[in-house]
């Protein structure tokens, strides 16, 4: 009995990675739209951003920058 509860523990287990690590190998389809949005524009720094006037950035919109969002709230080049 000892034995066959070791080997039910096991293969749950093994089912629980493999389904870790098959939702770690894909990407959902939102994240990389959201990515080729944010890269779809760039900017160096938040000093060209409220140049523009376009300060703040959110997070998803184009030329957000994670280098422009330094407390990582999903905000960038906000007014403090």
């Amino acid at each position: 009995m000892k034995l066959l509860t070791h080997f039910v523990l096991a293969v749950f287990a093994g089912l629980g990675v493999g389904l870790l690590w098959s939702a770690a190998d894909t990407i959902p389809q939102w994240l990389t739209e959201r990515e080729a949005i944010e890269k779809s524009v760039y900017y160096e720094g938040c000093n060209e951003v409220r140049a523009l006037g376009k300060a703040p950035l959110y997070r998803g919109d184009p030329g957000y920058g994670s280098h422009m969002d330094g407390d990582r709230d999903g905000v960038a080049c906000e007014d403090y």
